[in-house]
């Protein structure tokens, strides 16, 4: 009911809508009416009220809202069960915890901060508002060896939003980082629940430094971390950001499943800042170096060392320096 309030609102840009008319579209009581006001204007809108003029849209709060993200959407399943936090622990955290009850694919959990992020390997992921703290439940048909193909997909579908909405398009580093001019720009961090033969559930999980300030990327920060709005020197979307992504990972997603993921794995090859460069793969117990020459369809990464190509699943991959873009 507030959405379709809202969407009203919205409709006048701005413009006084009666308690009437409010009312008799909504085929609610003004008092129904009233109360929803009060509703969004608890989660942030700024809505003035008039006697005899009825109610106006003033400002939009600048918050990932359920109601924002859902307000053009137009997707079938990504994005159409919203979980918005002002701060959580972690968004993966609550995402597999809504999976294990039955969540159906498509939901996503938002938050404006997260206390507790986590890149991969166990790392803490700085968190602070102004970013996108997104993660994403699927439920794939796929045998659980073709999970990583996943993280490939979020990758492509994160830089091509970024892309879209702002001056600044990032290059991605196998497996799951964005990476622009040399800096680490978002990660992405997959979960997995499966058996043997089958997944029950993947929880895609994604920090994007989107509206974080250069002076936020202070000490050792600023050599290895930036932002949308560090690199473009405008603050971006994020609404729109979460829109695109959800839009890229439906149409991705949908298409993977007719006929599977050579478009994924071509355009991951072009926005790649790995292949063709020098690397070290760090692996448990050594740490092997070589040239990326590619990746299989898999998504494993293939670099070519002394003693020849090898196939890399996992590992913590370091570019040789000066390979960086």
């Amino acid at each position: 009911m507030k959405e379709t309030l809202l969407a009203i609102l919205k409709e006048h840009s701005g413009a006084y809508v009666s308690g009437e008319e409010l009312s008799n579209r909504m085929q609610v009581s003004r008092t129904a009416v009233w109360k929803h006001i009060g509703g969004l204007r608890e989660e942030g809108y700024e809505i003035e009220s008039a006697p005899r003029l009825g109610y106006r849209l003033v400002a939009v709060p600048d918050l990932l809202l359920p109601l924002e993200i859902h307000d053009g959407l137009k997707t079938e399943v990504m994005g159409k069960k919203v979980y918005h936090y002002r701060e959580v622990d972690s968004t993966n955290r609550v995402a597999r915890e809504l999976a294990r009850a039955g969540e159906a694919e498509g939901a996503v959990v938002l938050a404006e901060a997260q206390s507790a992020g986590r890149g991969r390997l166990g790392r803490a992921w700085n968190s602070p508002c102004g970013g996108i703290w997104l993660s994403l439940i699927l439920r794939p048909k796929l045998p659980p060896y073709k999970a990583q193909l996943l993280t490939l997909m979020a990758a492509v579908a994160a830089t091509e939003a970024t892309a879209a909405v702002s001056a600044v398009t990032p290059g991605i580093k196998w497996p799951n980082d964005l990476m622009i001019n040399g800096k680490k720009l978002a990660g992405i961090l997959t979960e997995v629940s499966a058996e043997m033969e089958q997944l029950n559930y993947i929880v895609l999980g994604l920090g994007i430094n989107a509206n974080i300030p250069a002076d936020w990327f202070a000490g050792e920060l600023e050599q290895i971390a930036t932002s949308i709005m560090a690199q473009s020197g405008e603050a971006v979307s994020r609404v729109a950001w979460v829109q695109a992504f959800l839009r890229n990972m439906e149409q991705e997603y949908m298409q993977a499943e007719q006929i599977g993921f050579e478009d994924v794995l071509k355009r991951w090859r072009r926005y790649s800042v790995t292949l063709g460069k020098g690397v070290d793969v760090q692996l448990a117990d050594h740490r092997e170096s070589g040239t990326a020459v590619d990746i299989d369809e898999q998504g494993a990464l293939l670099v070519r060392t002394e003693s020849g190509v090898k196939t890399f699943w996992a590992g913590d991959v370091s570019l040789r320096p000066d390979d960086g873009k």
